[in-house]
């Protein structure tokens, strides 16, 4: 990410995940960076090099209505926000399509048995290594420009609004769910977006929540819930307000 800096002032904010305990030393050393070299930027450059137009032009626009919902007021904090944002899916991208490469590479060399094994696991350690760094330098990028609940709109919109969409449709499923039954289930939700982030494909980022939304199940199961009764019933309320609907 490059920033024109001014001057080396204040400090930036990062919220860890729900769920994640205290910031890695990994993590603490991004944010560390970012407190001591960056504080007021202007123009955030867009890391176009060696990529096609095209594919440039969809990601932007993609961007741009993630920070049209945020409502800016000012145009140029929208534009820095709305590069922040494409930079980040720019780098995903680069960061699976070279474990990608060096998958492809070692399939095709000489090498067996573990030594092959071996060099596929240091592959994927490798990009697991470069997504560690990106996950904890996106919300302290976007933390100069943004505040704490506006960067929480911007991961909800790279990650569909899932969080929100469950949320609810859980509460309205089971209404007599108890206040820390639902703060734990936000909680899982708010981690797996955490996850959801960093997938591949959109199809990647779904099996992210997937497996907080089963932790979810299991949990609200031994707390006595019955799901297949809950959900029942709630297809029935549905379809009653649909109904109720029609007639006004």
């Amino acid at each position: 990410m490059k920033f024109k800096i001014r001057n080396i002032v204040s400090t930036a904010s990062f919220s860890s995940p729900l769920g994640g305990g205290g910031i890695p030393l990994q993590g603490l050393g991004v944010l560390l960076f970012l407190a001591l070299f960056v504080s007021s930027v202007s123009g955030v450059e867009l890391d176009t090099k060696n990529r096609d137009p095209k594919y440039v032009s969809s990601i932007v626009a993609r961007s741009k209505k993630i920070v049209d919902k945020l409502e800016l007021k000012d145009a140029e904090i929208a534009g820095n926000v709305t590069n922040i944002i494409a930079n980040k899916y720019f780098q995903l991208n680069d960061i699976y399509a070279k474990r990608d490469t060096a998958v492809a590479r070692i399939k095709r060399s000489a090498l067996k048995g573990e030594a092959k094994s071996s060099a596929l696991t240091a592959a994927q350690n490798e990009k697991e290594s470069a997504i560690y760094r990106s996950h904890f330098a996106f919300p302290g990028y976007l933390s100069l420009f943004l505040n704490e609940k506006q960067i929480e709109a911007v991961k909800d919109g790279i990650t569909f609004g899932v969080v929100g969409v469950t949320y609810t449709a859980t509460l309205d499923m089971i209404p007599s769910l108890k206040p820390e039954e639902k703060a734990q289930i936000m909680a899982w939700l708010v981690e797996g977006r955490e996850f959801a982030i960093d997938a591949e494909t959109a199809d990647k980022k779904h099996e992210a929540f997937g497996k907080f939304k089963g932790r979810i199940n299991n949990y609200l199961a031994k707390r006595g819930y019955d799901l297949v009764k809950e959900r029942e019933g709630w297809y029935a309320r549905i379809k009653a307000r649909e109904e109720a609907a029609k007639k006004k």
